[in-house]
């Protein structure tokens, strides 16, 4: 497979993975704000934290407002990682490769854009967001599943899998790092109160309410989600659970020895390091070494099959 195809792919992948995840972080931010103790503020600043965007942020906003976070997350074109930008990102990565994605994915990915271009305004509004999101959500979700449904099982499927499972890791340890601490004020005794909120929340953001629920079979806790979300190697947003599907997309390519040696290594971190005991200071430790090696990985796979850059 040429390396450009392979590259628009995996980059294609991670780009609707993206889109969708945002507009969940967004909407379920959102709802939170129905379940908070009268008096508790909601911060928005930590969504643009788990996204990494904190720099371009301050350059563009004054205040880390409800406004201009969801301005920013969902609508800005100056923000590489808006849903928007995601979308546009992932149809033109689509556009270069039509012959090899089916046709149909392809009119999926430009009427979402579409769709998300064109209605981009009424998303912003509180009353428009709701719907906005959830079609941002389901048609990611369509796609994807439209994609793993029709696509033969070569090496263009296996840098899908492996792009669209890498940015859910990636994603699954910045929400946990940010929102174990910042989701709330903890200054604050009501706050405390509904730390069950909070954990809830989080698994709400991965959509993992419920397979916790099924898998887990206890009440919600600190302990047990982040024994849930890092070392469960059944649900698909669970970080063991990636990591596995991405080796499997790895294994069957050529020169694939080091990077699954780095998705072993990263295994082996994940499933020897007792999480539930890790305090708020270890985990933010535990969660960077997680961190520094997908992108570890993603530079192996750069230096393996993409194009170099050209130095600028």
């Amino acid at each position: 497979m040429l390396s450009r195809v392979a590259e628009n792919i995996y980059w294609m992948a991670r780009c609707i993975e993206r889109a969708e995840n945002t507009a969940r972080l967004v909407s379920v931010n959102a709802n939170l704000l129905l379940d908070l103790p009268r008096g508790v503020q909601l911060d928005w600043e930590p969504l643009i934290t788990i996204v990494g965007m904190n720099q371009p942020f301050q350059e563009r906003y004054s205040e880390a407002s409800e406004r201009n976070v969801m301005r920013f997350l969902i609508g800005d074109q100056n923000n590489p990682n808006s849903i928007l930008s995601s979308l546009r990102n992932a149809r033109e990565n689509c556009r270069t490769v039509r012959d090899i994605v089916p046709r149909s994915g392809w009119e999926r990915l430009n009427e979402l854009f579409l769709y998300a271009k064109d209605n981009v305004n009424s998303g912003l509004t509180k009353g428009g967001r709701y719907a906005y999101l959830t079609r941002i959500i389901t048609g990611s979700q369509g796609i994807s599943g439209l994609l793993s449904g029709t696509m033969a099982r070569d090496e263009a499927y296996q840098f899908l899998r492996i792009g669209r499972n890498l940015e859910r890791a990636d994603m699954t340890t910045r929400i946990i790092d940010v929102r174990s601490t910042d989701l709330l004020p903890e200054e604050t005794p009501e706050s405390k109160a509904f730390d069950t909120i909070q954990w809830i929340s989080v698994l709400n953001s991965l959509s993992a309410y419920q397979a916790y629920r099924r898998l887990v079979q206890v009440q919600v806790s600190r302990a047990e989600v982040l024994i849930f979300l890092f070392q469960n190697r059944l649900f698909p947003r669970a970080f063991n659970h990636c990591i596995d599907t991405v080796k499997d997309g790895l294994q069957p390519l050529k020169n694939s020895q080091q990077g699954v040696k780095v998705l072993a290594d990263l295994k082996e971190l994940v499933e020897a390091t007792p999480v539930n005991t890790l305090r708020q200071t270890p985990l933010h430790d535990f969660i960077d070494r997680l961190q520094l090696e997908v992108i570890n990985l993603h530079k192996v796979l750069e230096k393996s099959y993409f194009l170099p850059r050209l130095e600028t």
